[in-house]
């Protein structure tokens, strides 16, 4: 991708992006994808000996990363960062305590006693998540305020990803740790070559290569990046169910795409296209390549010639 990185701008509308995810019913058709991805971050993290207090799951949706990160991390607080409103309104509901009616003295003895039993096992109280409006790379939250960013698929949605980093070091402390997934450009080359073949001349989603994360992070002021992908291959019976599922995903927010409505002939053609494409299993396959990447946050910043030391490194051993 290295003309997109020179311009460090990928043809993405962001209005569209919100707009699409609007009509996502919750991210539920896509959680088989967002839940599996998120086990395999949380098997990586398993492997970094890390205690971090404070954390950020910038693209929260509704929560369900957080719900999982708080099996990790009992005592830390969490924040949950996303740009769909009806996402966080959800969430807010999900985590807030609902008063639960007892039928009867047994059935309030017993849930006491599994509260308290739950009480003493537990080290100290969990923490009420909060949740904000914002944009990945304008979030408008304190500096310095997490030790640990956790993104889960929702880097790619960004028009600029060195914008993203740029801010996910602002919000971090000093030696704080970033790990985040996203879609990479093998993602949908399936889809791709159906859609060249029937003549549908739109513009796909423009996906960054891992090693240009690799850089963009070194640019951005992190340390030590760590980047691996790994491609998940689903298959499937129809052309229909395929291409549900990639609306499920997020869709096609590319500023090129032809926003008018397709005919059927136009629709046929595609469906016979993703037919072709059947192997010897008798099915049609769509792959997905996950990038996976973590770093951390150094103590300067290079820019123009200039070395900008953060405050909350001066004075440390």
């Amino acid at each position: 991708m290295s003309a997109q990185k020179n311009q460090q701008k990928l043809a993405i509308n962001h209005a569209h992006v919100i707009q699409q995810f609007a009509r996502r019913q919750m991210l539920e058709p896509a959680r088989f994808m967002l839940d599996e991805v998120a086990g395999r971050m949380l098997d990586r993290l398993r492997y970094i000996k890390y205690r971090p207090s404070s954390i950020l799951d910038a693209g929260c949706g509704v929560g369900h990363g957080i719900e999982a990160l708080k099996e990790l991390y009992p005592e830390a607080n969490f924040t949950g960062l996303d740009n769909q409103r009806s996402f966080l309104e959800y969430a807010e509901r999900r985590f807030t305590p609902q008063a639960t009616p007892f039928k009867s003295l047994k059935n309030l003895i017993t849930r006491m006693g599994t509260f308290a039993s739950r009480t003493s096992a537990a080290s100290v109280p969990a923490h009420r998540p909060s949740f904000v409006e914002g944009d990945l790379a304008a979030t408008k939250l304190e500096p310095n305020a997490f030790d640990f960013i956790w993104s889960n698929m929702a880097l790619h949605w960004h028009c600029s990803p060195p914008e993203v980093f740029r801010e996910w070091y602002r919000l971090l402390e000093v030696d704080g740790l970033l790990m985040f997934s996203c879609f990479g450009p093998s993602t949908f080359i399936e889809l791709r070559a159906a859609l060249h073949k029937a003549g549908w001349k739109t513009q796909t989603m423009a996906f960054v290569d891992m090693h240009d994360f690799g850089d963009m992070l070194m640019e951005s002021g992190f340390k030590d990046p760590v980047m691996d992908q790994d491609v998940i291959t689903l298959t499937y019976k129809t052309p229909q169910k395929l291409l549900a599922d990639v609306r499920a995903l997020g869709g096609n927010p590319s500023t090129g795409r032809n926003p008018g409505l397709r005919g059927r002939d136009a629709l046929e053609r595609l469906y016979k296209a993703l037919e072709e494409q059947r192997r010897e299993d008798g099915l049609i396959h769509l792959s997905l390549e996950i990038i996976n990447g973590h770093a951390w946050r150094g103590a300067s910043l290079h820019v123009d010639g200039v070395t900008r030391v953060a405050i909350s490194s001066i004075g440390r051993k």
